[in-house]
This record gives structure tokens, C-alpha cells and sequence, in this order.
């Protein structure tokens, strides 16, 4: 296993151009890996080695780890687990289930309350003077999965999210493996799990690794109910999911911050983060990203947004004209 990555300010890059009648207005840098299916690099620009958070698109590794601790779900509730819902009733039906399978409760939750991610859900939740429910957080699907795997391990479930709890140790583990590399640092995610920097490299390698896996194995239960369930993962306004119904085989998993990851079934494999955190510029980063890994361009024309143009060096055949 490798060792940590260096932590510090990452050397991120120049990566997309918002533009203003054909003038460039501002750049988003940030940093993005491509790797093949034998973990070469296919592409990388910035710094994909230093440590940074991959928020909720480590999620998918952390639904790997649960399966290996004994969750077991029905694929549209593991599609859940590894899950920034956007709020919508079926994801509030899905957290409720994976609830009830361990006798818990909402207020067993240790996410914070919040209103639904999806700005059509959280305004009808306004309009309704409807309260923030831990159920909305858009992780609480993770977090009841959390709660489950716990409860079939017989581990106490009142301290599920401590760094030193069993079940985050073994998630820690699980982390080191598929990314192959330790640790660099652990912090308290938003929804208050741990969070475990990685380098973007080491990301990367853990989505190809489930992409990849073969049949039989938790990755591969992971990576199947992301597919056959993408509305799961995200919701039906969102990109990461709109993208898994356009490009067949695709695992893809957004973070707050500007986080993307993404996979083909033969493991190829894309990870970036965009250094401003804002999220406009992911999507272009993402679909550059993605045709370098091979994704023909007919799938990824409809995202194409003519406001942004990747720098030359991602991909000069998706720039705006």
C-alpha cells in the first residue's frame, strides 16, 4: 500500500473558461485523473497526488465496506447507501425502510435536520411551512445503512459515527484498500461522518476498482445498484444521475465542494474537484473528462452547456464554439 498523500495547499490548474459572448470572464481551476483499466493515467492536469476531501463521492466505498460488514439491502435501497439524495419522496420512503429493518428510528439519525437538497423539493417543503427532518438530509440513506450494518454486527449504534467505532474503522480499512494508499488525515464530514483524505488518484482507483469488480463480490453488488437505480443516487433533476441513464455502465458519484467521480465497466475511471468549490464548473470538467475515458460524444452532447469551454489540454473537441 502506498503511503498517505502530501497535505497542503494543492498546484491546481486552470480547467474551464466561463465565457461571455466568445471573451473569457472568469476561470475555475482545479485538478482531474483519468486513469485506464490497468490504473495507468490516461489524462491528469493539477495535482491529483496531494490529500484532499472527497466528500460524498466516497460514498460508493463506504457502501462497499457495509456490504462487507453484512448490510444487506435490496438494490434500490444499497443504491441509498451510497446516496446525496435529493429529498423526493422515494428516497424519503427508501431511509424510512432501511430504518425500520433495524428497529431504528428518524431520531436515531446522526445527520442534522435539513430540508430536501432538490430546490423544487425544498421549496414545496417552504410553501408547506414544513420543518427540517433529519429524513430530508441527503444522507440520511447512508446513515440509516450506517445504523443497520451496526445493528447486525451487535456494535453499539448511539456512537455509530465515532471515528474509533467499529464499523468507521472498518470503512477506514476499506478506504485504504480500494484506493490503495493510507490515510492522510480524518475530519467530521457535514452530515457528521468521518471523512478520510485521499488524493484524487487514489479516488479514482477505488471507482474503477468497483466498476470493475467481478460478479459476486460487495463491489459488484455496489456498482450494480448504482446502475439499475441512478434515480436512487441522486434524483430525477440531477446531473450525476441523468449522466448513468445516458452513458450505459456508468457509476458516477457527485460531493459538495465540486467533487466528481466516475467509472465505465471496464474500469476507466475519472476523479476531479474543481478548487473554488463552486459547482458550475464540475459538469464541463466531468464531460471532458469522460470523453478522454472513451464516452462517445453523442452521449455527452445534451449536457454541453455553450457558457463554458475546458482549457485546450482537457479536451479541445468540447470546447464551446
Amino acid at each position: 500500500m502506498n503511503p498517505a498523500p502530501p497535505t497542503g495547499v494543492p498546484a491546481h490548474a486552470p480547467l474551464v473558461h466561463v465565457l461571455r459572448d466568445g471573451l473569457v470572464e472568469s476561470v475555475h481551476h482545479g485538478s482531474v485523473v483519468v486513469l485506464g483499466p490497468d490504473g495507468s493515467t490516461l489524462f491528469q492536469a493539477g495535482d491529483v497526488d496531494s490529500a484532499f476531501y472527497p466528500r460524498s463521492a466516497a460514498k460508493p466505498v463506504q457502501a462497499v465496506a457495509m456490504v462487507r460488514l453484512g448490510l444487506s439491502l435490496p438494490p434500490e435501497l444499497l443504491a441509498l447507501t451510497a446516496a446525496s439524495h435529493s429529498g423526493e419522496q422515494v428516497h424519503l420512503d427508501g431511509a424510512r425502510r432501511v430504518l425500520a429493518a433495524s428497529g431504528s428510528t428518524e431520531d436515531d439519525l446522526g445527520n442534522p435536520a435539513d430540508l430536501p437538497f432538490d430546490p423544487v423539493e425544498r421549496d414545496r417543503w417552504i410553501s408547506a411551512d414544513r420543518p427540517a427532518r433529519k429524513l430530508a438530509h441527503n444522507c440520511s440513506g447512508k446513515h440509516a445503512s450506517m445504523l443497520r450494518t451496526a445493528q447486525v454486527n451487535g456494535w453499539s449504534t448511539a456512537d455509530y459515527l465515532d471515528p474509533d467505532h467499529p464499523l468507521q474503522r472498518e470503512i477506514a480499512a476499506t478506504v485504504e484498500e480500494l484506493t490503495g494508499q493510507r490515510i492522510a488525515h480524518v475530519a467530521a464530514d457535514g452530515c457528521g461522518a468521518p471523512l478520510f483524505a485521499v488524493s484524487l488518484r487514489g479516488l479514482a482507483a477505488a471507482a474503477g476498482r468497483i466498476a470493475s469488480a467481478p460478479d459476486g463480490t460487495p463491489e459488484s453488488a455496489v456498482a450494480k445498484a448504482i446502475r439499475s437505480h441512478p434515480e436512487m443516487v441522486g434524483g430525477t433533476r440531477r446531473d450525476a444521475t441523468a449522466l448513468m441513464r445516458a452513458v450505459p455502465g456508468l457509476i458516477a458519484k457527485d460531493g459538495f465542494e465540486a467533487v466528481q467521480i466516475a467509472a465505465l465497466p471496464d474500469g476507466t475511471a475519472i476523479a476531479l474537484k474543481i478548487a473554488d468549490g463552486t459547482d458550475r464548473a464540475r459538469l464541463p470538467a466531468t464531460l471532458a473528462a469522460l470523453a478522454l475515458a472513451g464516452v462517445a460524444p453523442e452521449a455527452l452532447e445534451p449536457f454541453a452547456d455553450p457558457r463554458f469551454a475546458v482549457v485546450d489540454e482537457l479536451s479541445p473537441d468540447l470546447r464551446a464554439a
